[in-house]
């Protein structure tokens, strides 16, 4: 079993640094508990690019967006703990205010943190036709592969949309690791699939962190039923619908 973990941005309170999100920015000191939990019991964090399908314990820790705080806050809390993690970045975003610079993604790298792609605008892939999609996934993959020195085999869905067609066209690109939203904790390693992950919210307390990441107890079947349940209003409102109505309600 492999729990891959999915972060955005750390801040403490809306007034830090980066982009404050009231549901997906996680306090610094929860994340600290959090890492500090995945030691105790025995958990090695991996990049993508480095797992071994004979080794158990292992975890992944992903960032999506490009948020400051992954390079301002995560990284050094990761390194004291001899840590690593993938950054997922929307390449578009990139020198906007509270987002990574371009010297920052090579910083990045050079601390030994995996780099892959978020799409170059964060439209979500399944709103846009085969051309655009080719040129979200092709364009942040180059310009990625460029700033870092490494090579981009990772895409994370903006917004988990997408399905089939994204896929083939990923691989197409030379893409090998597909990270959807779908929550689970891939009980065998997938090739040419969306990977599931484990999203790390704001209002998570250890207790619930710790159930999704064994994937144990009652908690992590409610989360996938709110998964689920959340993907009928997406399909009947759209993308742009569901997004208006959800900014709303925060």
């Amino acid at each position: 079993m492999l729990p891959i973990l999915m972060y955005h941005g750390l801040h403490p309170d809306p007034a830090a640094r980066g982009r404050f999100d009231p549901v997906y920015s996680v306090r610094p000191a929860d994340f600290a508990r959090q890492l500090d939990w995945l030691l105790e019991r025995g958990y090695r964090a991996t990049r993508l690019d480095d797992l071994d399908p004979d080794t158990a314990g292992q975890v992944v820790i992903t960032f999506d967006d490009g948020d400051v705080s992954n390079l301002e806050v995560a990284l050094p809390l990761l390194r004291e703990r001899g840590m690593c993690a993938d950054v997922l970045i929307t390449s578009g975003f990139l020198g906007q205010q509270g987002m990574l610079t371009a010297a920052d993604v090579r910083a990045l790298a050079d601390a030994g943190m995996g780099i892959g792609s978020h799409g170059r605008s964060h439209a979500f892939l399944d709103d846009l036709d085969e051309v655009r999609v080719i040129g979200e996934l092709r364009e942040s993959r180059e310009r990625l592969q460029e700033l870092s020195g490494q090579r981009v085999d990772t895409i994370a869905l903006p917004g988990g949309r997408g399905g089939a067609r994204e896929r083939r066209i990923a691989m197409e690109l030379g893409y090998r690791y597909l990270l959807g939203s779908v929550p689970g904790a891939n009980r065998r390693l997938p090739h040419g699939r969306w990977w599931q992950r484990i999203a790390v919210t704001r209002s998570l307390s250890l207790a619930q962190f710790s159930s999704l990441v064994a994937w144990r107890g009652a908690y992590p079947q409610l989360t996938r039923a709110r998964h689920l349940a959340l993907g009928l209003p997406k399909l009947v409102l759209g993308n742009d619908g569901y997004e208006r109505v959800r900014a709303r309600l925060l």
